[in-house]
């Protein structure tokens, strides 16, 4: 089992592929060498923006720290994931005042080769960022989680565009 690692890389974003109604979520990250992404939810993108930015406010790391300019360029193309992201863990380091991002890889597992050796495969994906970049990334993924299709103004889930069989409006479709 192997763990990219990416200690303050250039650029950290969630960003989406397709139409709102059926996009899909990948987290990049890219240094002078190398881009690499994961495929996650947009569920997941949204907890990990929330539980940083509580983070943040928590410790109050950016206080004292000019922002990170803003990055609202798209993803990297092409985009290739190492893997779909299954758990995921956020922590600060107050010593070196970074935050550790990890996502792992949801169908993880050990294969072995012809003679019963362990291949390593890549399973996890590790990004350690300063507070400034730590907000950015914030802004950025919760701005995306948003963007989706506007909520029913009764049962609160997505309106479709060609309609919605609303469960509150006894399956009257509503547009």
């Amino acid at each position: 089992m192997s763990v990219v690692e990416f200690n303050q890389p250039a650029r950290f974003v969630a960003g989406t592929v397709g139409e709102p109604g059926s996009r899909e979520f990948y987290l990049q990250v890219r240094d002078a060498r190398r881009v690499e992404g994961v495929a996650i939810e947009k569920q997941q993108v949204a907890l990990l923006a929330e539980r940083l930015e509580e983070l943040l406010d928590e410790v109050g790391a950016d206080r004292d720290e000019p922002a990170a300019a803003p990055d609202n360029d798209p993803l990297e193309l092409p985009v290739d994931p190492l893997f779909r992201v299954g758990s995921m863990s956020v922590s600060w380091n107050p010593m070196q005042r970074v935050f550790a991002l990890e996502c792992h890889d949801l169908d993880a597992e050990v294969d072995e080769d012809d003679e019963g050796a362990a291949i390593t495969a890549i399973t996890g994906l590790r990004v350690v960022l300063d507070p400034p970049a730590a907000r950015e990334f914030t802004r950025r993924s919760l701005a995306l989680v948003a963007q989706g299709r506007r909520p029913c103004p009764l049962c609160n889930e997505p309106l479709d565009p060609r309609g919605h069989v609303c469960p509150r409006a006894n399956g009257y479709r509503r547009r």
